[in-house]
C-alpha cells in the first residue's frame, strides 16, 4: 500500500525520535518547568524576529480552540472560511472552549476568505441582539491546499484592525506555506498583522506536538489557566518541547516542508497531463485536489494506492497529500499507474 491520504499517516522524522530519546535521560521538572520548554521561548523569538509567548500543546485542535478562547468573549463572533478546520472538523471545540462564541462561516474561492467578504460580513456591533464581532481565523495553508499571500493577509488584518478584531492563524501546515511563499516566518505572521498562531508540527514529521504563539502578548494573559482547565497542560512537557526544539533545529521544519511541497508539485504536474484529469485547486503546498475518471479512481485503489475521495462522490474528486518522507518512486509509481489507466 502507498498512502497519500494525509500527512498525518506518516511516521516520525528520525531527528525527532533522537530528540525524544535524549530527553528521556534522567529527570526533569514537570509542567513546563524543564530546561527544554524554557529554551523554546528564545528559539521561537529568534525565528519570528520579535518577542513572542509560546505554549506547547499536544494537538492542533487544542492549539486552535485554546487560542481562540482568549481572543473572543462568550458572546463573540469568530469569522472563518466555511471549510476551515475549526468550522468543519473540530466537533464544536471552538464554541466549547470559548464558552459559546459563534463561528461565522464565510465562503471564498480556493479555501480562502477575502478582505471584502470579511468587511461585508461584519455587522451588529453594539446591538445586544447579535453576537459581537471579535476575531478572525485564517487557515494557512488553507483546506484547499492554497496559500494566503502576504498582501491578502495584510488586507484582512487591516479590516480586523479597523473593527477591533483579533486575528488568528491556524498554521497546521504553516511550514508548507512559508516554503511556498519564500518568505520569513515573521513576514507571514505578525508583520502582516497576525496576533496569534497555531504553530503546526505533527503533519510535518513530529510525533505529536504543536504550539500556540502569541505576537499580541496581552492576549496570553490567562492562557495558562485556560490550558490547565481544558486539560491540555502536559505534565511531562519536556517531551513535547524536545520535539519542537528538534523540529526547529537546523531548519528541519522547512526542509521537511520543502520536500513535501516538491512531491506534490511533481504529482500534480504528472496527473494534470493525463486525459480526463483536472486539477480543481491550485497546488501551492503539499495537497493535490483533482477530478479524475471514476475508473481511474477505482483502478488506483485496486493497485494499492490510498487517498481520500473528496466532495460529492458523483464529482469523482479526490485529495492526495504528500509528506516530509514521501518517496519520489512512490509518486512516480502512482503516475505510471494513472497513465496506464488513462489509456
Amino acid at each position: 500500500m502507498v498512502n497519500f491520504c494525509s500527512d498525518n499517516a506518516t511516521g516520525v522524522a528520525p531527528e525527532i525520535l533522537r530528540a525524544l530519546e535524549a530527553a528521556n535521560t534522567g529527570n526533569a521538572m514537570p509542567y513546563g518547568e524543564d530546561e527544554l520548554t524554557r529554551g523554546l521561548q528564545a528559539k521561537f523569538c529568534e525565528i519570528f524576529e520579535t518577542e513572542v509567548l509560546v505554549f506547547p500543546v499536544a494537538t492542533g485542535t487544542a492549539a486552535n480552540v485554546l487560542a481562540l478562547s482568549v481572543m473572543t468573549p462568550p458572546y463573540g463572533e469568530v469569522f472563518c472560511h466555511e471549510n476551515s478546520h475549526i468550522n468543519v472538523d473540530e466537533c464544536g471545540g471552538a464554541e466549547f472552549y470559548t464558552g459559546g462564541a459563534k463561528l461565522r462561516a464565510l465562503p471564498g474561492a480556493a479555501g480562502k476568505i477575502s478582505a471584502g467578504a470579511l468587511e461585508a460580513a461584519i455587522a451588529g456591533v453594539g446591538d445586544s441582539h447579535h453576537a459581537q464581532p471579535a476575531a478572525v481565523s485564517l487557515t494557512q495553508t488553507s483546506e484547499s491546499g492554497t496559500v494566503y499571500t502576504l498582501d491578502e493577509i495584510a488586507e484582512i488584518a487591516q479590516v480586523a484592525r479597523d473593527h477591533n478584531l483579533n486575528l488568528h492563524m491556524d498554521g497546521a501546515r504553516f511550514a508548507n506555506a512559508v516554503v511556498s511563499l519564500g518568505c520569513s516566518p515573521a513576514e507571514v505572521t505578525w508583520k502582516a498583522g497576525v496576533d496569534a498562531l497555531s504553530f503546526g508540527a505533527t503533519k510535518n514529521g513530529v510525533l505529536g506536538a504543536e504550539a500556540v504563539i502569541f505576537f499580541k502578548r496581552e492576549l496570553a494573559e490567562g492562557f495558562v489557566y485556560r490550558r490547565m482547565r481544558g486539560g491540555h497542560l502536559v505534565s511531562k512537557m519536556r517531551f513535547l518541547s524536545a520535539q519542537l526544539d528538534a523540529y526547529l533545529d537546523g531548519d528541519l521544519w522547512l526542509r521537511n516542508a520543502r520536500h513535501a511541497n516538491a512531491m506534490a508539485a511533481r504529482m500534480a504536474e504528472g496527473l494534470a497531463a493525463l486525459n480526463g484529469v483536472s486539477i480543481v485547486s491550485p497546488v501551492q503546498a503539499n495537497e493535490v485536489f483533482l477530478r479524475l475518471p471514476e475508473a481511474m479512481i477505482q483502478g488506483l485503489f485496486d493497485r494499492g494506492f490510498q487517498f481520500y475521495r473528496w466532495g460529492a462522490a458523483a464529482d469523482s474528486e479526490a485529495r492526495l497529500v504528500t509528506a516530509f518522507n514521501t518517496v519520489p518512486a512512490d509518486v512516480d509509481a502512482l503516475l505510471s499507474a494513472a497513465r496506464t489507466l488513462a489509456g
